[in-house]
C-alpha cells in the first residue's frame, strides 16, 4: 500500500510528530507565562510591563502570523516545501528563549541590559510566529479534507493536555529554576522539529496543489471571515475561561482551590478533542463548529441562572467544555477548508492574527478583568460566540455558492 494513501485518510505518524510541535509551542509559552513576571522584577524592572509585553506580542501577532502563513505558502509554490520557515523559526525562538533567563542570570540589571532583555522577549514572541502556522498547515498534507478534523484532535489534545501543566504545576516549574525550565522548552521546540522533518512523508496525501473550485472564491473576503472568527473564538475564550468559569466554579466547589479546578478544566477540554474530531469528521466539521459555538452561548447563558450548586455547575461545565472542543477542534480544519490548498498557510495565520488581536485588545481595554460583573461576561462571551457561529455558517454558504 502506498505510504501516502492509508485506508485511514490520515498519516497518523506525521500527525502525531506534528502534535508534539504543537505541545512544544504550548509548553514554550507556558514556560513564558510562567516566569515572565519573575524575571522582569528580577531585573529590576516593574511587574506590570509583563502585562504590557503580552498586549504587544499579540498585536504584533496579528500581522506576523498571517505574514508568515502566506510567506510559507510561496515557499511551498517555489521550493516545494514548507521547513524552511519551520526550520529557521524554530532554531531562532530556541536561542533566543535560552537567551532570556540567561540575560538574568549572568547580566548586570544596568538601563542598557534591561533593554536588551525587553528586546529579547519581544524578538523571541516574534520567532514564534515564523513557524506556528507553515507547521499547522502541514495538516492539510497529512489528511484527507474529510479527515481533517479527526487529526486535529491529536494536536488539540496534545497542546491542551500541555496548557494545562500551568494551572496544575507552576510551582513545579518555578522550583525547578529559570535556567532549566528554559532549557526544557527549548530542547523540546527543538527535538518536536527535528521528528518532524525525520518523518516527512515523499509525497503529501493531499497536494499541496490549487483546488480549482475553490479559486472562484473570494479568498479576500474568506481569510477575512476567518479573521473575525479567530477574534470572535477568541474573546469568548478569555471569558469562559478566563473569567466565567473560575468564579463559578469557585463558588459552586469552595472547598476546591481554583487553579486545581482549571487544570482540571484544560484537561477534560482537551480529552473532548478526540471524540469531538470523531463526530465532526461525521457530520461535518462547519456544522458542527456552529453547532457547538451556538451551544457555549446558551451554556454560559444557562449558568446564569444557576443556583450555586457544585453538582449542577459541575454538569453544565462538563457540557460547555464538550461545545467548547467542537470550535477549538474544529479552527484548523475550518480554516484549510474555506481557501484554495496554495493559501492554506496565509488562512491559518489570519486565523490566528484575529485570535492574537481580541487577546490584545481585551488585555488593553481590561487591565483589571476580574472586577467586570460576571454579569458582563456572561453577555459578552454569547454575543462573541454567536457571532462566530454566524461567520462559520456565512463561510459555509460561500462555499455551497461556489
Amino acid at each position: 500500500m502506498d505510504e501516502t494513501k492509508p485506508r485511514s485518510g490520515v498519516l497518523w505518524l506525521q500527525v502525531f510528530a506534528l502534535a508534539t510541535v504543537q505541545g512544544a509551542i504550548t509548553l514554550a509559552w507556558v514556560i513564558y507565562g510562567v516566569y515572565l513576571v519573575k524575571l522582569l522584577t528580577d531585573f529590576g524592572l516593574p511587574d506590570h510591563l509583563g502585562r504590557g509585553l503580552l498586549i504587544i506580542e499579540n498585536a504584533l501577532a496579528v500581522v506576523m502570523e498571517p505574514l508568515m502563513g502566506g510567506l510559507s505558502d510561496r515557499g511551498q509554490r517555489w521550493l516545494g516545501t514548507r521547513f524552511p520557515f519551520i526550520s529557521v523559526g524554530v532554531i531562532l525562538s530556541s536561542a533566543l528563549f535560552i537567551a532570556i533567563p540567561t540575560i538574568v542570570l549572568l547580566g548586570r540589571p544596568t538601563d542598557g541590559m534591561r533593554w536588551v532583555l525587553i528586546l529579547i522577549i519581544v524578538a523571541w514572541s516574534l520567532a514564534m510566529t515564523v513557524f506556528r502556522s507553515p507547521a499547522l498547515c502541514l495538516l492539510g498534507q497529512y489528511a484527507f479534507a474529510t479527515k481533517l478534523p479527526q487529526a486535529a484532535s491529536i494536536l488539540t489534545l496534545v497542546g491542551g493536555l500541555a496548557g494545562a501543566i500551568r494551572p496544575l504545576a507552576s510551582g513545579f516549574l518555578l522550583s525547578l529554576g529559570p535556567a532549566l525550565t528554559f532549557a526544557i522548552g527549548s530542547f523540546t521546540l527543538l527535538g518536536s522539529a527535528a521528528v518532524l522533518r525525520a518523518v516527512r512523508p515523499q509525497t503529501a496525501i493531499s497536494p499541496a496543489g490549487t483546488d480549482p473550485s475553490a479559486e472562484k472564491n473570494t479568498w479576500v473576503t474568506s481569510v477575512s471571515l476567518l479573521f473575525g472568527i479567530g477574534f470572535c473564538v477568541a474573546w469568548g475564550v478569555r471569558l469562559a475561561l478566563g473569567e466565567i468559569l473560575p468564579r463559578l466554579l469557585q463558588m459552586g466547589l469552595p472547598t476546591f482551590n481554583v487553579g486545581f479546578l482549571m487544570g482540571m478544566v484544560s484537561i477534560l477540554l482537551a480529552l473532548f478533542s478526540v471524540p469531538a474530531g470523531t463526530i465532526a469528521t461525521r457530520q461535518g466539521n462547519r456544522p458542527m463548529m456552529a453547532l457547538g459555538a451556538v451551544g457555549v452561548a446558551g451554556l454560559i447563558g444557562a449558568l446564569a441562572f444557576l443556583p450555586p450548586s457544585g453538582v449542577l455547575v459541575s454538569l453544565v461545565t462538563l457540557c460547555l467544555l464538550a461545545c467548547l472542543s467542537l470550535v477549538l477542534n474544529g479552527a484548523i480544519p475550518l480554516a484549510l477548508s474555506m481557501t484554495p490548498a496554495s493559501q492554506g498557510g496565509l488562512a491559518i495565520g489570519m486565523y490566528f492574527g484575529g485570535f492574537s488581536a481580541a487577546i490584545s485588545l481585551f488585555g488593553y481595554l481590561f487591565a483589571q478583568s476580574n472586577q467586570i460583573a460576571l454579569s458582563s461576561c456572561g453577555f459578552m462571551a454569547m454575543v462573541a460566540f454567536v457571532l462566530a457561529a454566524a461567520g462559520i455558517l456565512w463561510g459555509d454558504r460561500q462555499a455551497d455558492a461556489t
